[in-house]
């Protein structure tokens, strides 16, 4: 019984020691993470926040309310880049154009008039 002891004694030990190992938060940093589609998502797993490389080549980054619903949308391509704020009807607020030919900046008040700078 005495002979047993030891290995007996060393497992245990294995096994605490790879309990505390797995049991361990990583701490990893890392330089840089390449995907092609980044989602965040709150704590019941509602996507909120989508970057994404679109086909046509151009990246875009959503913000998401609760319900689902698009409230900011930013995109650029090798022309420009643009945002885009909606309300509460998911209409159009303020939509921002910078490109080659040109600045834009269109905005819409309540009653969806537009005023153009």
């Amino acid at each position: 019984m005495k002979n047993q002891r030891l290995p007996i004694l060393l497992s245990a030990f294995n096994l605490l020691l790879m309990l505390f190992i797995a049991a361990k938060p990583s701490e990893e940093n890392f330089d840089k993470i390449r995907v092609k589609e980044f989602e965040l998502v709150d704590k019941a797993g509602v996507k909120r926040v989508s970057f994404k490389t679109e086909d046509d080549g151009s990246v875009i980054m959503r913000l998401i309310d609760k319900t689902g619903t698009i409230r900011v949308k930013l995109g650029a391509d090798e022309n420009g880049s643009g945002l885009v704020l909606l309300n509460n009807s998911t209409e159009v607020g303020l939509h921002a154009l910078a490109k080659k030919d040109g600045t834009k900046l269109v905005l819409v008040d309540k009653d969806g008039k537009k005023r153009e700078l």
